[in-house]
């Protein structure tokens, strides 16, 4: 199943075009590699995905071409969730 459209079904990305997008910008890892939005996922593949200043790492446990909403998070097992800290947070203005 194509990348793009696993983040879409899953949920971890609400649009496929937003999805495309964001693996574009090299944001996400599959694998520890930067992924294209064709790349190919299999079960047990790792997903690093970054948001904004949180990083979500989870491993894919199913496909399926659709899935309800309450279905959805079946398909990954989340492994680690972190959120990075800004650099200039310790600054005084």
């Amino acid at each position: 199943m194509r990348l793009d459209k696993f983040l879409k079904v899953s949920r971890l990305i609400k649009r496929r075009t937003v999805a495309k997008d964001v693996s574009d910008q090299g944001r996400v890892l599959l694998n520890g590699r930067e992924a294209k939005p064709s790349a190919d996922v299999k079960i047990g593949d790792e997903l690093e995905i970054q948001y904004g200043q949180r990083i979500l790492t989870v491993r894919v446990e199913r496909l399926a071409e659709s899935t309800k909403k309450e279905d959805a998070e079946g398909l990954y097992a989340v492994l680690k969730e972190e959120v990075r800290k800004r650099e200039d947070d310790g600054l005084l203005l």
